[in-house]
């Protein structure tokens, strides 16, 4: 497809909501598919909000040379919009009697359940199971699977993605590759925000690199082979932490033998459903201390739900057999004393987090209360023991910044700080590298490592991408 000239940025800089980009090369956005890769914070979704929504602020010139280009932009978040919803709190979505203002998928989408588009996606996405379910119901990847069918109703001249690969399992993966080349094959252009160089298609025409709220020099990719233009930007991306650095528990555990390790949590042929829905049927499952455990499934499957039987989150585990740190469920103990001994991240709980407004060292900090949101005043001591972790993470000066400013990527590592502050007994960890790039998965990887290797700490760990599964995780379960 010939490339041609879609929108010219022609100020020095952008701005958007109190943030301001560099653009010293006065970037033109060409016809056809582009990706803008960069680390963490380095500017990429305020890139795609300027280009959808901030043409009108004055310091800004941009221009098109399509009269009245329509742009859209989609990232996670935007559930909420497309629902007209927000739910009160994270565990909700598992207290059926809660949840009857909530709406299902087919009271969403409404007429267009009959359309070409939404028969198709159902059989390429795999989500034909999906329109009886309550949308706060839906796991990470079918949410993102939702939006993706409810963006091709009504396609811009412009598209814009926000990381739109992460919390999809490597069949959906490719379908969306598939969707996304033949919507830029229709003369759409498509533009992805994307924090991991890996995930660059092979279609892509053009590569904007972006880091330290500038962006750089577009490079077209023309004959260059794609690993190579891959390579090219992986130097963006120079994020390390000091391993010695991790706060060591109070109380270290210790190790035991095989014979004598004690079950962190027992489940015995537990059953979920909701109405006539039935989300686990039957699942057995024992983990021991220090064991390191993957749990797989496809998209949908019920991992998260099982989570929350183990989380306390879920009511259903109390008609279930479940033992946790050797005491049975329903036998007079509080949720409290589970969750001050377990660390617990998912990208439903970064979705529903309650603490947008709050300082980052507050949302930090207040890991050591064992609640989803901000709900306690933060005490000199806990600050201190936020103020380590975010100097380990290179956050700190990012420490009086509200929480809901930052950038996802920014956001999910401090919530994943916000889990490690407590040096727990079980680390439940979720798709935890949602929306991080490529160098620091690589430093959570190491801090979770080192938590199995020196603290003989239980994890949970689960993720669609191999790549990212540390590599303690020795044991895997596999939901069908």
């Amino acid at each position: 497809m010939l490339t041609k000239e879609l929108i010219s940025l022609n100020s020095p800089k952008l701005q958007y909501i109190g943030v301001s980009l560099k653009n010293p090369h006065h970037t033109v956005i060409p016809t056809g598919t582009t990706v803008v890769t960069g680390p963490n914070g380095a500017g990429k979704s305020v890139l795609g909000k300027i280009l959808e929504k901030g043409w009108n602020i004055t310091t800004n010139d941009i221009k098109s040379p399509v009269d009245g280009l329509k742009v859209k932009y989609m990232e996670f978040n935007d559930i909420h919009s497309l629902a007209g919803f927000k739910v009160e709190y994270y565990q909700q979505r598992f207290e059926s009697s809660m949840n009857d203002d909530v709406p299902t998928v087919a009271e969403l989408l409404g007429k267009n359940v009959e359309s070409e588009t939404w028969k198709m996606a159902e059989k390429r996405l795999n989500i034909s199971d999906i329109l009886d379910k309550k949308v706060n119901f839906l796991s990470s990847g079918e949410l993102r699977k939702l939006l993706i069918t409810n963006m091709m109703f009504d396609l811009p001249q412009f598209l814009i993605l926000d990381n739109p690969f992460i919390g999809l399992d490597a069949a959906s993966r490719d379908t969306l590759n598939e969707e996304l080349k033949q919507i830029s094959d229709r003369g759409i252009s498509i533009m992805l925000l994307i924090c991991d160089p890996n995930e660059i298609p092979d279609y892509t025409d053009t590569v904007i690199p972006i880091k330290d709220l500038t962006i750089g020099e577009a490079i077209h990719c023309g004959s260059t082979p794609m690993e190579n233009i891959r390579q090219n930007v992986a130097s963006l991306f120079d994020f390390a932490v000091n391993i010695d650095g991790i706060p060591t528990p109070a109380t270290k555990q210790q190790s035991e033998s095989d014979d004598t390790r004690h079950a962190v949590f027992e489940l015995n042929k537990c059953n979920v459903k909701y109405g006539t829905r039935v989300i686990l049927r039957d699942v057995c499952w024992t983990v021991k201390q220090g064991e390191c455990w993957a749990l797989a499934g496809r998209n949908g499957s019920g991992k998260s739900t099982l989570l929350s039987l183990i989380y306390a989150d879920n009511p259903q585990v109390y008609s279930n057999e479940v033992k946790i740190f050797g005491r049975r469920r329903g036998t007079g103990e509080s949720i409290w004393d589970i969750k001050k001994r377990i660390g617990y991240v998912s990208p439903e709980m970064h979705l529903y987090f309650g603490g947008g407004a709050n300082r980052l060292i507050d949302v930090v900090s207040g890991g050591l209360n064992d609640t989803v949101g901000c709900f306690r005043q933060i005490t000199p001591q806990q600050e201190q023991r936020g103020l380590r972790w975010l100097k380990l993470l290179h956050m700190e000066h990012l420490a009086q910044q509200r929480f809901n400013v930052l950038s996802a990527g920014q956001q999910r590592l401090a919530l994943l700080a916000r889990t490690f502050i407590k040096s727990p007994e079980l680390l439940i960890l979720d798709e935890p590298m949602h929306g991080l790039d490529i160098a620091r998965k690589k430093a959570v990887r190491a801090i979770i490592n080192t938590y199995a290797r020196r603290d003989h700490t239980t994890i949970i760990y689960v993720t669609h991408h191999k790549s990212e599964v540390p590599e303690c995780i020795s044991h895997t379960k596999t939901l069908p």
